[in-house]
C-alpha cells in the first residue's frame, strides 16, 4: 500500500471486486442519471463484470483507494513504457466523497506513480460534462478528438496530456 496526501493506494485483487463494485455503480448511476437522467454505465458495472474485466487484469494499474481505511474508489491505467504512453481507462470515486479534491489526488498519484509516461490519453463520454470539467480544467487534458458530436448518449470525447 502507498499513502499519498491522504489516500491510500493498492493494487486492486480479487476481494476488492464485491467491495467496489456497489461504489462503482453508484458513481455511474449518479453521473448517467445526471445527464441523461436514466441509469447506466459500462457493460458489467452493475455486476462486477467490469471490474473483473479491467482492474483484475491490470496488475500493474489498476488501484484500489481508501481514505482513512474506507474504500472510496478506483483508478485503472494501462501504461506502456516503450512508447512513454499510457491511457486512463477508468477513475470512479464514490458519490459521498465527490467534491473534494480527490479526484485530483489520485490524479496526481498516477502521475507520480508513472514519471517516465509523457503523453496520457482517455476518453469520456459527450454527456459527461462534468467530466469534461475535471479534466481539462483539474487534471490538464485537452479535447484532440469528438466522435459521433450530435448524438448526446453516443458522442464520446477523446482526450490528451502531455508531460513537461
Amino acid at each position: 500500500m502507498e499513502i499519498f496526501e491522504g489516500l491510500e493506494f493498492r493494487t486492486f485483487d480479487d476481494t476488492d471486486v464485491e467491495i467496489f463494485t456497489p461504489i462503482f455503480k453508484k458513481a455511474f448511476d449518479k453521473d448517467s442519471q445526471m445527464h441523461l437522467k436514466t441509469c447506466g454505465g459500462p457493460n458489467g458495472y452493475e455486476d462486477g463484470g467490469f471490474l473483473k474485466q479491467w482492474y483484475l487484469t491490470n496488475k500493474n494499474g489498476a488501484f484500489a483507494i481508501s481514505k482513512n481505511n474506507i474504500p472510496i474508489g478506483g483508478i485503472n491505467v494501462f501504461v506502456n513504457l516503450q512508447k512513454k504512453e499510457g491511457f486512463l481507462g477508468n477513475m470512479f470515486i464514490d458519490t459521498d466523497y465527490e467534491d473534494n479534491g480527490i479526484g485530483v489526488l489520485c490524479w496526481k498519484f498516477i502521475e507520480y506513480k508513472f514519471p517516465q509516461i509523457k503523453t496520457w490519453f482517455t476518453e469520456t463520454p459527450k454527456y459527461s460534462t462534468r467530466n469534461h470539467h475535471f479534466y481539462v480544467n483539474k487534471c490538464g487534458f485537452k479535447i484532440w478528438k469528438i466522435e459521433n458530436p450530435r448524438e448526446r448518449d453516443k458522442g464520446q470525447y477523446f482526450l490528451i496530456k502531455t508531460m513537461n
